[in-house]
């Protein structure tokens, strides 16, 4: 008896030490992009859907094509406190000469915050609030295709709102 007793406390003390699995869970959430929806400049609180739109970011070969969409995510740099883009209406067609690109200059300031153990830290951004956006036509003579834009919330700490809405 005495024998087993001393087994069941050697075995808690060998257990309870043990430490769960650190895994971060794919429902975590990480850094956030930027949120931008688009709207109609006739009609200010419709939303309107943008088609063959392509996004390049400066430096990047890669683009990223939005079709029937009113609503894109944008990854910042997490490096910089600065993002450039440019977005291209028309872009995703096979016709070069009705491409209209505009470039995007978005500022802001870089936070980390502390996740977990398993997910280390996320960055979140802070859009600056006399600079946060500025947009220019790439190609002066075809015009701005985006009329106007405007920061609907400054704070980027998660993807489920809107950030910045641009108005065509």
């Amino acid at each position: 008896m005495r024998f087993i007793t001393i087994l069941l406390i050697a075995l808690t003390f060998t257990f309870s030490s043990c430490e769960k699995d650190d895994i971060c869970s794919g429902d975590t959430t990480t850094t956030p992009r930027l949120v931008i929806e688009f709207y109609d400049v006739a009609n200010l609180t419709q939303t309107k859907n943008v088609s063959n739109l392509v996004l390049k970011a400066n430096g990047i070969s890669e683009t990223i094509n939005f079709n029937g969409v009113s609503k894109i995510y944008v990854p910042l740099d997490t490096t910089l406190d600065t993002t450039q883009f440019q977005l291209i209406q028309n872009g995703g067609d096979d016709d070069a000469t009705n491409d209209n690109t505009d470039i995007i200059t978005i500022n802001y300031t870089r936070t980390s915050q502390f996740v977990s153990r398993a997910c280390g830290y996320k960055l979140n951004f802070v859009l600056n609030p006399t600079n946060g956006f500025d947009f220019t036509d790439a190609t002066p003579n075809d015009g701005l295709w985006i009329q106007t834009m405007g920061i609907t919330q400054s704070n980027i700490t998660n993807e489920n709102e809107v950030h910045v809405k641009l108005f065509y």
